[in-house]
């Protein structure tokens, strides 16, 4: 099962979005309430869950993410199957005399311990990198999203958006205020694979 790095790193977005109100309009109180208003303010919700599922360039960079910690896992396994052998290579020789002096069994020790020390190393950089990038891109579909919904936001004039992920921000939405559909079909329209990073 792949895992969704995106989708681990938005619990942030769901949380902003619950709160963020979106248009400052006052709805005419001699007006027809219209779908999606309760108690004067017109509000929707969007299923983050949803949106990130079906949003292609959220499925773009989650696809990306796997593919950089599968190399991650590979480079990295390569150079563990290395150090292994080399290891297994020394203890073979040094239980059966095959250094020709305790000096040169030292100097190949050290050599193997130096090897496991880089390996860990790297190991960490990796991490370190992997958990940057994946800020980063979490940053840009959060900016991507947030962008969209001032845009999407000017013609349908909500006062305030929230969003859902499970059962955390929302416990129960009326679907008529449910605009996750909406805003996936329009993310999708305005992205461009070719803007791919």
């Amino acid at each position: 099962m792949k895992k969704n790095f995106i989708l681990n790193g938005l619990v942030a977005i769901a949380t902003l979005l619950a709160f963020t109100q979106c248009s400052n309009k006052a709805t005419d109180a001699t007006a027809p309430v219209p779908s999606g208003v309760a108690n004067g303010l017109k509000i929707a919700f969007i299923e983050i869950d949803s949106l990130l599922t079906n949003y292609n360039f959220a499925k773009d960079l989650n696809e990306m993410m796997i593919k950089k910690e599968e190399n991650i896992r590979t480079t990295l396994n390569e150079k563990a199957k290395k150090l292994d052998a080399d290891a297994k290579e020394f203890q073979r020789k040094y239980e059966n005399n095959g250094f020709v002096s305790q000096e040169r069994a030292q100097q190949e020790y050290n050599r193997i311990q130096k090897m496991q020390a880089e390996l860990q190393e790297k190991q960490q950089q990796y991490q370190q990198e992997f958990a940057l990038e994946n800020q980063k891109n979490n940053l840009a579909l959060r900016d991507s999203i947030s962008a969209f919904l001032k845009i999407y936001n000017q013609d349908k004039g909500y006062d305030l958006i929230l969003s859902n992920s499970g059962l955390d921000n929302l416990l129960y939405g009326n679907p008529a205020y449910n605009i996750t559909q909406e805003i996936i079909d329009g993310l999708n329209a305005n992205y461009s694979p070719a803007s791919k990073k």
